[in-house]
């Protein structure tokens, strides 16, 4: 069995669980109710505290303040949670809060990069492959699908949700719902078009991206509203499982849909 390597400038409080091949740098400070798994490598000066618990093989860079509270006036000292996936990059000064008010949860799925100095606000729920570049922001309860990617700089509202294999440019204002498969940017984010290069790595089928291609014209390119682009969609395209999962994104948007940016072609 493995001897976890803690430097003896680093505070493991009581009741802290680390699994036995965990290692832990100088000066960083694991809280009471932190559980941590197998091969986990923390750097050091970060602080790891609240209920935390953090998956397998994950690395944490220096400086990381992982499981704080909230920066939310409704907060008011709850016993909150944050849940971390396995095999995640956590680059220098990322911050990750605990979720807010009774029984609230934040959680970060696997295999997501986060670099240097981004931040995931309570309540946030970010799933599994995404890319979240140096100072992305996502403010309290926001919604991350699978392998979206997150431009430096981006800040994200409050509620909004990002769709699965979209990508949003740097320094973008994201106010609205991004859809998924799509490529956006700027103040605020709006649609340009269809993430070819997301859809082609993730192994989409050329009839699913061409269906995409028909289905995002009628979306945002055809100056006709919603409701109407839907209906002439499912008229007249094929159901493929990516086609399926933009028309249910686009019904069930609570905070309405990033517009488009005219073009000729998509």
């Amino acid at each position: 069995m493995s001897e976890k390597k803690v430097h003896n400038t680093a505070i493991v409080s009581i009741g802290a669980e680390l699994a036995d091949d965990v290692e832990v740098g100088p000066f960083t400070v694991i809280g009471p109710k932190v559980k941590i798994g197998p091969k986990v490598k923390i750097a050091n000066s970060c602080l790891i505290d609240g209920n935390t618990i953090i998956g397998a093989g994950c690395k944490i860079y220096s400086g990381a303040v992982i499981g704080s509270i909230p920066q939310d006036l409704k907060y008011k000292g709850e016993d909150t949670k944050l849940i971390i996936g396995e095999n995640n990059v956590i680059r220098e000064y990322t911050t990750i809060n605990i979720g807010t008010i009774e029984n609230g949860v934040t959680k970060v799925g696997s295999n997501n990069l986060l670099m240097a100095y981004s931040h995931i606000a309570h309540d946030c729920v970010v799933g599994d492959d995404c890319v979240l570049a140096n100072c992305a922001t996502l403010a309290g309860h926001v919604k991350i699908e699978d392998k979206a990617v997150i431009g430096g700089l981006v800040a994200i509202h409050q509620f909004t949700r990002v769709g699965k294999l979209s990508i949003i440019g740097g320094c973008s204002k994201v106010v609205q719902d991004i859809p998924p498969f799509s490529t956006c940017d700027g103040h605020p984010a709006r649609v340009y078009g269809l993430n070819l290069v997301g859809l082609k790595r993730a192994q989409a089928s050329p009839q699913a991206i061409s269906d995409l291609k028909s289905a995002f014209r009628y979306l945002f390119f055809s100056g006709l509203n919603k409701l109407n682009a839907v209906e002439k969609i499912q008229s007249s395209l094929s159901r493929s499982p990516e086609l399926a999962y933009l028309m249910d994104f686009m019904l069930v948007s609570s905070r309405g849909v990033a517009r488009a940016i005219p073009t000729e072609e998509l």
